[in-house]
């Protein structure tokens, strides 16, 4: 037989084969005792041995190692170590054809047969060569068979749980216990933790582990301290808690640190602390602004509050100012008393609440004390349980406020009858009287008798002794006849301009000739001018005729009849074109603004700030350039299909401004008609090229007295502008040399550099304006105008894109998604131009 050191096996293969084996070995037979040697570890590293008594300890403790002398024992007497001819056969039993088994062997016959002696000496290199190849064997460790219920994973767990929040060095603490002392058997030791009021937030600090000799902890914090070993060799002194301890020895100390003083630990290792208490301070609460009315008539009320450890709750206290009631007519009877108004303060749902500004919303409207004077007191509580007011705050109750003379007077005899029971006969007289001559004064024959039904009740119900319920029930049927009389008007003409529109959906759905979509399209702006008739009287009557109207919320918003006729009048060119679906589109837009939009009284400029006047500019060259780039786009796809797009040229308008289709780009013969830059309706003559020259050298013009120089919001805002200069330069050479689709690239440019120039100025000006105070009446106004007639806030610091959403829902993700797939069929179409298929992948590039 081969000598089986000599056999061509990598020794490094049989190395890890053996040593694999061995540990199978090792594993399968001391298992048990691994596992328990671990459970005892992981228990004294937790230091379970310290809460239990030194008896159990010592009982547990020979427990346990008679439990690891008999699992070694059985491990010994099962562990059987793998020879290197074992390791050979595990390797052997790997490899095909068992070559290891093959080098061992020896020729059996044909031995003196030469060409049998050849045959087996190629067969022994074959197999030299296999086992040359051979690999470790990876061992089999698995114990499931032997260990059915896992226990040695338990008691793995049990070591790791130990490891990460024991200790290894208190299993030193074993060692100091001899049987038959319970206490005294544990050592002169001793541990402590301070741990903080959970509200905060704070960890629990180990005494142990504070090296500093001062120890700042927040108030009302809980020390525990444990001595372990023979009583009073450990003792206790401290002045922090409310009634102190000296030299105490109980073996467990446990108090409340409530004010600063010291902590002094005597005996072996013992410690001593200068304690410095942290006081919880009581939360802070304050009006942060006046009270206003929303829309609506909700009260808007905007306070701070702010605590070290974050406010729990609030409150809010109206009462009403009875010192600055005017008492007259109804409100001079005595009143009756009535309860403090309380409300809950608005808390964030999310976040820090250590210091926060929140705005109180509550509807007040058909509370008796609406528009009387009242104090609102705010209240700010801690987890602490420490509260805090505020300063009363005077103020007259915000609610809705009714501007239909007849609907205010109604609301004014409520709040009288709410007053006193005693002003029944008082209301009812001054009721009747109002209501002399109904025809005179009710617009709605509904209302009148609602009011007639409502004064035999009242006088009824007042001859045999009003009652409070019966107070409550006439009080709320006033407040609605109120309501019907103010929004009745209005509604009527808004439910008016609606039936237009439904009507003329339906015309567009139902194919509706030109002459019936005239007709309708009359309708509907004989509706619409009642309705912003009867807007205009609301804004009368309000007090803000003449003058830019600022919303209750702070917003600007302003339409004048002329937008509202182009806007009209774009739906109808629409129509007549069969572009139905756009025009329906529009039409949607325009009631959704109409029902929404808040009209200014008046169309002057007057009195607006150089600024304001800068960015209306802007506003105004970006729009036209807007229609100049969409005029070039129609002129391509003309240019290469008349046929298409020969029923949109007649009369083609570009958006906002820039309107007409261009005959001719050289200038030489051509015509355009369009509108001008005011959209008064006048034509003017010229090329695209030539109003693109016009267009640049206005911006060119409002360059010259921008305001805002010396910033670099100004700055930056005419590097912008001088882009976008360039960029209408190189626009105006594309046209000339008959080049649509760089033309509209270059224009595109121009547009996106216009809009960053506005952003800049708009900054600039709201930092001209925050350093300048006074300027707030002429500059402040500007922000609230450039919002748009649906009430959207535009982009950052003055541009003319809005950072929301245009469209709402999911219409947004629709309509992107519809002119991606035009521009994608488009793009598909190979008998199009190769210019415009080129301009349709930039713009799949692009968007």
């Amino acid at each position: 037989m081969r000598d089986i050191s000599n056999l061509p096996i990598p020794k490094l293969s049989l190395l890890l084969t053996h040593a694999g084996m061995l540990a199978e070995q090792v594993l399968r037979a001391f298992w048990p005792f691994f596992s328990i040697l671990m459970a005892i570890l992981a228990a004294l590293m937790l230091g379970l041995q310290d809460m239990v008594r030194v008896e159990t300890v010592w009982v547990a403790g020979a427990i346990s190692l008679i439990a690891l002398f008999v699992a070694a024992i059985f491990g010994i007497r099962r562990l059987h170590l793998p020879t290197r001819a074992e390791a050979l056969v595990r390797l052997d039993e790997t490899l095909p054809g068992r070559p290891i088994q093959a080098l061992l062997d020896e020729q059996a016959i044909g031995a003196a047969d030469a060409d049998s002696v050849a045959l087996w000496s190629a067969h022994q290199a074959r197999m030299a060569q296999r086992a040359a190849q051979a690999e470790p064997v990876k061992p089999d460790l698995r114990l499931a068979s032997r260990d059915p219920y896992a226990l040695r994973y338990a008691a793995l767990l049990a070591l790791i749980v130990a490891a990460l929040f024991g200790s290894f060095w208190r299993i030193g603490s074993v060692t100091e216990m001899a049987p038959g002392t319970a206490m005294a058997g544990q050592g002169p030791t001793w541990e402590g933790w301070v741990e903080p009021p959970r509200y905060t937030g704070l960890p629990t600090l180990y005494l142990a582990d504070q090296d500093d000799a001062r120890l700042t902890i927040p108030q009302n914090s809980r020390i525990t301290l444990r001595f372990y070993g023979e009583v009073g060799a450990h003792s206790l002194t401290e002045t922090t808690s409310e009634l102190g301890s000296e030299a105490a020895t109980a073996p467990e100390q446990d108090f409340v640190a409530a004010r600063s003083g010291e902590l002094k630990i005597e005996g072996p290792s013992g410690r001593d602390w200068s304690v410095a208490i942290v006081s919880d301070q009581p939360p802070q609460v304050a009006v942060a602004g006046g009270a206003v009315s929303e829309a609506g008539g909700q009260m808007k009320l905007p306070f701070d509050a702010s605590d070290d450890y974050g406010v729990v709750s609030g409150s809010a206290r109206i009462e009403l100012d009875m010192p600055a009631v005017d008492r007259r007519y109804g409100l001079a009877t005595e009143p009756e008393p009535r309860e403090t108004i309380t409300i809950d303060l608005p808390m964030p749902i999310a976040g820090d609440r250590s210091e926060f500004t929140e705005d109180l919303i509550e509807d007040f409207s058909q509370h008796p004390w609406a528009h009387l004077p009242v104090k609102i007191t705010l209240m700010a509580q801690d987890a602490a349980d420490q509260q805090a007011e505020s300063e009363p705050y005077a103020t007259a109750l915000p609610a809705r406020r009714f501007f239909d003379p007849l609907a205010a007077a109604v609301i004014e005899q409520r709040r009288d009858l709410l007053w006193s029971r005693d002003n029944a006969l008082r209301v009812s007289q001054v009721l009747r009287a109002v209501s002399y001559l109904p025809e005179d004064v009710f617009r709605s024959e509904t209302a009148y008798l609602r009011l007639r039904v409502l004064l035999r009740r009242l006088e009824l119900f007042d001859q045999y002794g009003l009652k409070s319920e019966q107070q409550e029930e006439i009080a709320q049927a006033l407040w609605e006849l109120a309501v019907l009389i103010e929004d009745g008007t209005l509604a009527d003409a808004l439910e008016r301009m609606r039936r237009a529109q439904e009507r003329l959906t339906e015309a567009m759905q139902n194919g509706a000739t030109d002459e019936e979509i005239a007709e309708l399209m009359q309708e509907l702006r004989e509706a619409t001018e009642d309705y912003m008739r009867q807007l205009q009287r609301l804004a009368q009557e309000n007090g803000e005729g003449g003058q830019n109207q600022q919303g209750q919320n702070g917003e600007t918003l302003q339409m004048t009849q002329d937008d509202l006729q182009r806007m009209m009048d774009r739906i109808q060119e629409l129509m007549e074109q069969g572009r139905m679906a756009e025009a329906q589109q529009a039409l949607e837009e325009f009631q959704q603004m109409m029902e929404n939009m808040r009209v200014t009284q008046g169309q002057g400029q007057g009195g607006q700030s150089e600024g304001q006047q800068a960015m209306e500019g802007l506003a105004e060259t970006l729009r036209e350039q807007q229609g100049l780039s969409d005029q070039a786009f129609r002129d391509l796809q003309e240019q290469f299909n008349p046929g298409a797009q020969a029923g949109e040229s007649q009369g083609n308008e570009g958006r906002n401004g820039g309107l007409g289709r261009g005959q001719s780009h050289e200038g030489q013969g051509g015509r355009g008609q369009g509108s001008d830059p005011e959209g008064d309706g006048t034509e003017g003559q010229g090329s695209l090229a030539d109003r693109q020259q016009a267009l640049r050298d206005e911006l060119q013009r409002q360059q010259e007295g921008l305001p805002g120089g010396g910033t670099p919001e100004g700055d930056a805002a005419r590097e912008a502008l001088d882009r976008a200069g360039r960029a209408m330069d190189d626009a105006e050479d594309a046209l000339r040399g008959d080049d649509l689709a760089e033309a509209i690239d270059r224009q595109s440019e121009a547009m996106e550099a216009l809009r960053e120039g506005m952003r800049s100025l708009g900054e600039a000006l709201a930092q001209n304006q925050q350093n300048q105070p006074g300027q707030g009446t002429q500059d402040g106004d500007m922000q609230a105008q450039s919002r748009d007639p649906l009430g959207r806030t535009p982009g950052a610091a003055g541009s003319i894109s809005t950072e929301e959403n245009l469209l709402q829902g999911e219409d947004v993700y629709r309509r992107a998604r519809e002119l991606l797939d035009e521009i994608r069929r488009r793009t598909g179409e190979t008998d199009r131009p190769q210019i415009e298929l080129e301009y349709l992948k930039r713009l799949l590039e692009r968007f």
